[in-house]
């Protein structure tokens, strides 16, 4: 399969976003991480005007004229490639979301785009100071559901996401959205793993090569990982944990919504818990995922509740 070749215009649309960046910061600052989808899902236009519109007018044509040529040795150079939404290779489950990125940048073997599909992709996230406990639930869960050949999607973070990639790279291949370019690995520790998964999976972001990380590109991280995957589930999470954004984006798509049970006297379960008694599908093991994507009964035999 040949590489994919993103137009113009949507490759202009992660040329905007890096350099409307700064801006984005500012107007979020305070705000909950879900704005940043409605605010993502604005036009060129009216996102210039919206968070810089002292300089929105010179941003936009900045971005109008940029060479087509000068966009494309920016890819070759972060060894990416981009897939824009008029690619038939764009996932079908992130193509249906509002706000999603025209265009993906990627960097990894694009042929793994085609597997990209909501029934047989689950999120795994959770706290970035995961107890060993929860270290050992989400190493768990990747390497079991990529042994069922299970897309494993994650953020590459620390805690959960890292353990969660190692698990699906013990067995396959997994697949990490960033919130920077995806030829930067963030956090700079992780290097070793944004490495592997390159080889063997995906790296994904809607942001091009050499683009550093803002606090706002991390819950716009998040829902692609949302809207890529037919589940997401969150393996431990305190009440403000940010995995949570990730949670809300799932339930708001409709998509299937599972947690791990924790001790209900720690704080690093406390969001966990509360997702299961809201009604989220209970996750032990692997195998209650995959009833929950496949409708058939679990290896344990236990019955997963569906999300309410």
């Amino acid at each position: 399969m040949n590489e994919p070749q993103a137009c113009p215009n949507c490759l202009r649309r992660g040329w905007l976003l890096a350099h409307l960046a700064p801006y984005i910061e500012r107007a979020l600052s305070g705000t909950s991480g879900l704005l940043v989808t409605e605010l993502l899902g604005l036009s060129n236009a009216d996102l210039a005007t919206a968070v810089a519109p002292q300089v929105a007018e010179q941003v936009l044509t900045q971005a109008s004229i940029v060479p087509e040529s000068r966009l494309r040795a920016d890819l070759v150079a972060g060894e990416c490639w981009a897939c824009c939404r008029h690619d038939e290779r764009y996932p079908a489950g992130l193509r249906a979301a509002p706000g999603a990125p025209p265009a993906l940048i990627g960097r990894g073997d694009p042929v793994r785009l085609c597997r990209l599909e909501p029934r047989v992709s689950v999120a795994v996230v959770g706290s970035r100071r995961a107890s060993a406990y929860g270290r050992e639930m989400a190493r768990e869960l990747g390497r079991d559901l990529a042994r069922e050949g299970v897309v494993v999607v994650s953020g590459l973070a620390f805690g959960i996401d890292a353990c969660a990639h190692r698990g699906a790279l013990e067995a396959g291949s997994t697949v990490a959205v960033l919130g920077c370019g995806p030829d930067i690995a963030y956090p700079a520790s992780h290097r070793a793993l944004w490495r592997q998964v390159t080889e063997r999976g995906l790296v994904l972001s809607e942001l091009p090569p050499g683009t550093g990380a803002w606090r706002w590109t991390f819950p716009a991280r998040n829902r692609i990982v949302a809207a890529l995957c037919g589940m997401t589930v969150v393996v431990e999470a305190a009440r403000r944990s940010g995995s949570l954004i990730t949670a809300n984006l799932a339930a708001d798509l409709g998509r299937e919504l599972g947690a791990v049970p924790g001790p209900v006297s720690s704080r690093a379960s406390a969001g966990t818990n509360d997702l299961l008694a809201g009604g989220a599908c209970v996750v032990r093991d692997a195998s209650d995922v995959l009833e929950v994507l496949t409708g058939a009964p679990g290896a344990n035999g236990g019955a997963s509740g569906q999300q309410g």
